[in-house]
């Protein structure tokens, strides 16, 4: 394992050089000086700039999307999403950081093993991780540099076109089938940090990703989300929570290995839990409480002392309303979830059950919807000791007591599957974000009422993207003013496709 975080630490060193650049036409790599390198290793470095690095987790993951998403909240103004006003960087931060380092690195690994010939798990495990990265872009940003992506010094295109995101879905899903067929019994091995080495792993994530793409699909394409949803179903999809989709990161060596949002919380005392995450998790009595939050004045986790902070609200708004101040309030249990070696989740099995008991519901398996669901919620309460060492493992008694306690209701079911599918994406925001907007559940209230924020970009409207960097505009002129003519204006309200009302 040491050795893997050294060539990790080494490969971290080599791609220093294009950590940030401004336009696409600095952000490739001559790929006949990459193609030295053995791919394997190549992949490491992918698997962790996908993780990220503090800048865009701080900014795109927590500062955006966990307070759009009312997960947390804060009083202090640069906690833009919090006041719906913009702040250009912020909001373009995985745009500016996942082109010139996880899209770069992706597509010359895809390159590099196609000029090699190979076919198998290699290129299978590409081909599905390329589709991890893009979804995430297009999710955030709607049309997006997609099928040119990556290609200036492979194709010599330095102002890729962007593709629209129905255009853009349709060849991911049919990427994650071609990438779940190549994977064989040939191993990645180490250099796999996700499943270290597991291809039986892989194939069930193949078809979980293909599920969650499908699901996302249901208001733009419902004929097209049912049938991918029912391939990847027949698939195969995560059975545990041992098939958790995941890095483990570690304190060294330095560079790029740390946790992102780990390094916010040693960087940033700022955010809080949000009022409305708080009482979902009190009013059912939820384990899950004391294990994700702390009180930010003395640490403690007892229920009765956790208090969630309001959304949209200054210190000094806070205090002329309720008269308290930010400390009073709960914060993310740092004891057990703000250290930078801890883990960085990208799909659960408690997602993928409770899209399996949505799928249920709507008739497209023969699944039980209430069995699914349960399956979501147990998964979603016990992963936690398992991906936090610090966190108090829930036992199956706790787990069952809640469900009898607040037991699934078939008359509400797309309210308490995707309230429950919030709560089990909370760190993973981009997520959160996005299954917020298809679904509308949890019931967000736009902050501010007679209290919005002064200079806010929506009207108080809950933002529904990340907008496109403004230099675009300037550097990729035609391809920016078609994208915008298609998709609409470059604001954080204008919706991505599949996002109808």
């Amino acid at each position: 394992m040491k050795n893997i975080y050294l060539i990790v630490f080494v490969f971290s060193i080599i791609f220093t050089s294009c950590e940030f650049d401004e336009g696409f036409e600095e952000m490739n790599v001559d790929p006949t000086k990459a193609a030295a390198i053995d791919v394997n290793n190549k992949f490491a470095s992918a698997f962790l700039r996908t993780s990220g690095g503090r800048y865009e987790n701080w900014r795109t993951s927590l500062i955006y999307s966990s307070q759009i998403i009312q997960h947390m909240s804060s009083t202090a103004t640069y906690w833009t999403g919090n006041f719906y006003t913009l702040n250009q960087g912020y909001s373009t931060s995985l745009f500016d950081r996942a082109y010139p380092e996880q899209v770069k690195e992706i597509e010359d690994i895809i390159y590099q093993l196609t000029e090699e010939g190979v076919t198998g798990t290699q290129m299978g495990v590409a081909k599905i991780w390329r589709s991890f990265i893009y979804h995430r872009l297009t999710d955030l940003y709607g049309d997006i540099p997609y099928s040119q992506a990556g290609k200036g010094y492979i194709e010599g295109v330095l102002k890729p076109a962007y593709d629209a995101q129905q255009d853009i879905y349709l060849s991911m899903l049919a990427d994650i089938e071609s990438g779940i067929g190549m994977l064989g019994a040939d191993t990645m091995g180490g250099s796999d940090l996700i499943f270290q080495g597991s291809v039986d792993k892989w194939k069930k994530f193949g078809n979980s990703l293909m599920l969650r793409l499908a699901m996302r699909l249901t208001k733009a394409d419902a004929a097209t989300a049912q049938a991918w949803a029912q391939k990847a179903i027949s698939g195969g999809t995560m059975t545990s929570n041992d098939d958790i989709a995941y890095i483990q990161h570690t304190l060294g060596p330095a560079g790029i290995n740390k946790n992102g949002h780990g390094e916010v919380f040693t960087a940033d005392g700022n955010m809080r839990m949000s009022k409305l995450f708080i009482e979902f998790l009190q009013g059912g009595n939820d384990p899950r409480l004391p294990i994700l939050a702390a009180r930010r004045s003395d640490g403690s986790t007892d229920p009765a002392n956790l208090q969630g902070m309001p959304n949209g609200l200054t210190s000094g708004a806070l205090e002329a309303k309720y008269g308290t101040k930010s400390d009073v309030y709960a914060e993310p249990n740092r004891t057990v979830l703000g250290g930078e070696d801890t883990a960085m989740v990208f799909q659960t099995y408690a997602e993928v059950e409770l899209l399996k008991a949505e799928a249920a519901t709507r008739g497209w398996s023969s699944g039980d919807a209430e069995t699914h669901y349960n399956n979501g919620v147990k998964a979603a309460m016990q992963m936690l000791s398992m991906l936090y060492p610090n966190a108090a493992a829930i036992s199956d008694a706790e787990a069952e007591a809640y469900l009898a306690a607040n037991p699934y209701d078939a008359s509400k079911a797309m309210e308490m599957i995707h309230t429950q599918y919030w709560a089990a994406t909370f760190l993973n925001e981009y997520e959160a974000f996005a299954n917020w907007r298809r679904t509308g559940f949890p019931t967000l209230q736009p902050f501010g009422g007679e209290d919005v924020y002064p200079g806010n970009e929506t009207n108080g409207e809950i933002p529904r993207r990340m907008i496109w960097p403004n230099s675009e505009a300037s550097t990729n002129p035609e391809n920016y003013e078609a994208a915008v003519s298609r998709q609409g204006p470059n604001t954080l309200t204008t919706r991505v496709w599949w996002d109808k009302p």
